[in-house]
């Protein structure tokens, strides 16, 4: 319905020559003695049109068409309230129960594509919890994008070359040497995990002692490649996250039928453009050209490349990809780095408003009030894997996301195992299940079947002021998708629907449904139907179950 409203102020600007804009803000009064919605607008506006906000409102009003509004009006010092006519209600539910599960999913990506880059994580040891978060934050884009129309890629960028991949093949060639019965002190610079060792094993089992001379680490990197990537993909299909494709980092390096690979082609046309520098024997993007205090290192004086010059190279094999919308979900540790991306892409002609930045902030575990520290290389990383196991994937899932992707998120294993309306997935499935509970009770004792029951009429007795703010509820989902959609924010639609579930609960207590009149019930019966779609569509967006019994 917001959008709606924004749409009609939008047209009611126009008509009055006002070119409008977004900049003013719809909201829902607390008290609804000021109606369902109240529009700023006029207060906005009033100053650019040199004349009183509330005669601005007033000329507003009589340009707007709002068939939903029972009234509008002008209040305090200019604001337009909106107080919609009960049919809304009916409306909505005839809507959503015809619409179904494509209840809510928008067109403003049809005929488009998109590509979400997630995770990402280096195959140097198993998923942590940290890249997570992560990883849920870039699928729930993924699903929102693909809810708003958008033909949707999911990409993994598979970092597989660099001084990392060196030194976790030297970690497992000494394991393996340690386990032929050589005397090796192992270095406290390289990867200490346990599974360091498993792979080692797996070495040992099928060679031997066989590769005990041999300085070829190709050998150790493939093996531990292949195993702990296998890893990352079952750790991630256990929290329902699957990738459509997979991009190897290595073939940046690999020239292409000219003799020029991705990377050094990367450095040809920043130099032709006047933006490399070669000094101190490393290769530089000159960004104090762009007003950066220092020039920025692509290729350092050991001849490896820094992150920046594979990432521009990356993007632009997007671009040769044709994607209308592309999406980067990174860690916080990024954020130095991403600017210069996107400037380097800037100065060869790309279009990177075409492009999406979604950072996450760190995450901290406590367990019974003490703070797990994470080190994949010490070997003592809390992982993903052991998070699923101890609260379960949908506990992982919607805890990931109920706090800003921009907040620091301290995720409270303890609370996320409650079964109690304090754990905050749990009170949302119970919502569900309590639906699913009364519509199995309503069918044995009343008969009531939502598939053929669809007397809509019956929503018109819907008078209380729980089952109308419940109602109203409904109608708000399509909003939020596009407002999660729009600000990368999946934490939005866990705000609406906890709301959703919030104003199911109070309506379940204050509204007998089964006892009540048989109208009436009925009536209430198809309001809670309406609220069971909405909750499992919203759970999909958010890739957890929507239990029908807790």
């Amino acid at each position: 319905m917001k959008d709606f409203l924004y749409n009609a102020l939008e047209k009611a600007l126009e008509a009055k020559g006002i070119e409008p804009n977004k900049t003013f803000q719809i909201e829902t009064p607390t008290n609804k003695n000021f109606g369902n919605y109240s529009a700023n607008t006029a207060l906005i506006f009033a100053k650019s049109c040199d004349t009183n906000p509330r005669i601005l409102a007033e000329e507003i009003i009589q340009k707007l068409e709002v068939p939903q509004a029972e009234k509008i009006e002008v209040a305090g010092p200019g604001f337009i309230n909106f107080f919609l006519s009960s049919n809304c209600i009916m409306e909505s539910v005839e809507k959503i129960l015809k619409e179904g599960d494509h209840y809510g999913k928008g067109t403003e990506g049809m005929g488009k594509t998109a590509i979400v880059e997630y995770v990402s994580a280096n195959p140097t040891g198993p998923l942590t919890i940290g890249r997570g978060r992560g990883g849920v934050l870039g699928d729930c884009i993924a699903n929102l994008l693909d809810a708003q129309g958008y033909s949707v890629t999911r990409e993994y960028y598979y970092n597989d070359a660099g001084k990392q991949m060196k030194i976790l093949a030297e970690s497992v060639r000494f394991r393996y040497l340690q386990l032929c019965g050589q005397d090796i002190v192992f270095p406290e610079s390289h990867y200490q995990g346990d599974y360091i060792r498993d792979i080692a094993e797996v070495l040992f089992m099928e060679h031997s002692s066989g590769l005990v001379e041999t300085a070829e680490l190709e050998i150790f990197k493939e093996a531990a490649e292949t195993i702990i990537f296998s890893s990352i993909r079952k750790t991630l299909e256990r929290l329902g996250i699957l990738h459509d494709s997979f991009f190897n980092e290595h073939t940046l390096y690999i020239a292409s039928n000219d003799g020029v690979s991705p990377n050094q082609g990367v450095i040809d046309a920043l130099r032709s453009k006047g933006f490399i520098g070669e000094y101190d024997g490393a290769t530089w993007f000159m960004t104090t050209k762009l007003g950066q205090e220092k020039d920025k290192v692509l290729i350092k004086s050991s001849g490896e490349p820094s992150y920046r010059l594979p990432d521009i190279a990356y993007h632009i094999t997007k671009f040769d990809r044709n994607f209308d919308r592309m999406v980067n979900v990174f860690g916080a540790d990024h954020i130095d780095e991403y600017p210069d991306v996107l400037e380097a892409l800037n100065i060869l002609g790309y279009e990177t408003d075409r492009i999406d930045i979604a950072i996450n902030q760190f995450v901290t575990t406590t367990v019974d009030g003490q703070t797990l520290k994470m080190s994949t290389r010490k070997g003592n990383a809390d992982l993903l894997d052991d998070l699923i196991e101890d609260v379960g994937p949908d506990a992982t899932r919607l805890f990931f996301i109920m706090r800003s992707k921009d907040s620091h998120l301290n995720f409270d294993v303890e609370l996320a195992k409650k079964q109690s309306k304090d754990n905050p997935v749990f009170y949302l499935q119970y919502a569900h299940a309590r639906i699913c509970s009364l519509l199995r009770m309503a069918k044995q004792e009343t008969g009531f079947d939502p598939e053929s029951d669809t007397d809509y009429h019956v929503m018109q007795q819907l008078l209380s002021p729980s089952e109308i703010q419940l109602g109203f509820a409904l109608l708000e989902y399509p909003h939020w998708i596009k407002t999660s959609l729009r600000l990368l924010e999946p934490q939005k639609m866990v705000e609406y629907l906890h709301t959703l579930a919030e104003q199911y609960h109070r309506f379940y207590q204050e509204c007998p449904i089964i006892k009540a009149e048989p109208e009436i019930s009925k009536a209430r019966l198809m309001l809670s139907v309406a609220t069971r779609q909405v909750l499992r569509n919203g759970f999909k967006v958010l890739g957890i179950s929507a239990p029908e019994s807790m």
